[in-house]
């Protein structure tokens, strides 16, 4: 009779935990005694009033057996972790360790993985709901969903570190990018996309100034046949980094050569707000860059009534004024727009609480230039309001330049007070 097994033979499945097995192995093969043994059970029943407590309440019986589960698959995540699914390591450990100190090495576990970001996008980094309702969650998975989502969040995570070393070559932080509602990977292939046109340059681009170095890249081609610049890593990259950014390089090229073969018209419908390729890149905000091109459309259009031979005047420069205040002229609201421009952000009538704390940020990295502000103001203000407008923007910079600049211990707090009394700011 044919005794050799066939390959559609049954194979056995131990679904013990993970624990349940090392701790047979040990005991089978003399690793953990009887006062080990008894040990465990000593501590168990502590661990268990212990987990129930942190989860709900010790004195219900339902809660008390949950917290027996939430309890072994510590321990179990633990040990399979450590050991590397080797029972013999996993056994030595329950013996050198204590059972509780498995345990507690397990919730640690889960606490440095839901610490670690669940999404690339900045307005998501450092927003995880509640730690206590997600390790209720994670205490009863697998050590396969553990592995699964370390992989992944260890993932974004690199990506995360990637984008904020190359931001920070910019002078930007995670506060500006948060702010700007960004993602990592848009910040990566912008850093390369960039270096590879402007090289020298220490500033993050705005969609004004990319199309600038587009614009040089074809004048430098001179006629001859245009390819894209060299996408490569940035100097100094970390090491960790690299096969993450260099991922991005081929897809960088592709859009930069796209970019150089489109006409002044087709790159500018690339790179508008909806564009298809800007949702790709982080390009920031210019304070004046929307109102240059509403003024270059009004512009165009004037000249095409010239051209038709009309004789209507142009809109008047009130109109600009109207757009950038989005209609509102209370005192608050000018403020804040004012303060915006001095500071170099994007231009608002209203700040978050958020938005309110890296304007000062970027005050503090780049400096105050009230000057903006007063440009602003004689270029575009409606003319019979203007002196006004100068006038509150003059007192303004006089009572509180000094303490938004401020660099002592507490400024901050002082300058995000004064915003709040002066300038529209709300929560959220």
């Amino acid at each position: 009779m044919d005794t050799t097994p066939s390959a559609s033979a049954l194979s056995l499945h131990d679904a013990r935990p993970y624990f349940e097995k090392a701790l047979a192995h040990g005991v089978q093969h003399g690793i953990i005694d009887a006062a080990k043994l008894a040990a465990i059970d000593a501590d168990a029943p502590k661990g268990m009033v212990q987990i129930a407590r942190y989860f709900g309440s010790e004195f219900l019986r339902p809660e008390l057996e949950k917290a027996r589960e939430r309890m072994v698959s510590l321990v179990s995540l633990c040990l399979q972790e450590s050991s590397g699914g080797d029972l013999q390591q996993a056994a030595e450990a329950l013996r050198e360790h204590s059972f509780l100190s498995r345990s507690k090495s397990g919730s640690d576990m889960l606490k440095r993985l839901i610490a670690m970001p669940e999404s690339s996008h900045f307005g998501m980094v450092g927003h995880a709901e509640a730690q206590t309702p997600l390790l209720a969650i994670w205490s009863l998975r697998s050590h396969a969903d553990y592995r699964a989502e370390l992989a992944r969040r260890s993932e974004i995570a690199q990506a995360v570190g990637a984008a904020l070393w190359l931001a920070a070559r910019c002078e930007l932080d995670a506060g500006d990018l948060e702010e700007a509602g960004t993602d990592a990977e848009s910040v990566i292939r912008t850093a390369l996309l960039w270096r590879a046109l402007a090289p020298r340059s220490t500033a993050w681009p705005t969609g004004a100034a990319l199309e600038k170095a587009l614009a040089a890249q074809r004048k430098r081609a001179a006629g001859a046949a245009l390819a894209a610049p060299a996408v490569a890593l940035p100097p100094q990259l970390p090491a960790p980094w690299h096969a993450l950014v260099q991922a991005q390089c081929e897809a960088v090229r592709a859009d930069c050569a796209l970019l150089l073969a489109s006409s002044d018209k087709q790159q500018r419908a690339l790179l508008r707000p909806l564009g298809r390729l800007r949702a790709r890149y982080f390009l920031q905000d210019d304070p004046l860059a929307d109102v240059d091109d509403y003024e270059r459309a009004l512009a165009e259009g004037a000249a095409l009534d010239g051209a038709d031979g009309l004789d209507e005047a142009p809109a008047p420069a009130s109109k600009t004024w109207d757009k950038a205040t989005e209609g509102r002229q209370d005192e608050h609201a000018l403020l804040t727009l004012f303060v915006c421009l001095a500071a170099g952000m994007p231009k608002k009538t209203l700040l978050t609480e958020k938005s309110a704390t890296a304007l000062l940020r970027k005050i503090g990295r780049s400096g105050f230039d009230a000057e903006r502000a007063t440009a602003f103001i004689r270029q575009h203000a409606p003319q019979a309001w203007a002196d006004s407008y100068l006038a509150l923007w003059s007192s303004f910079v006089q009572e509180s330049q000094a303490t938004l600049c401020s660099d002592r211990v507490g400024a901050q707090q002082e300058a995000l007070a004064l915003l709040r009394r002066e300038c529209h700011v709300v929560a959220g």
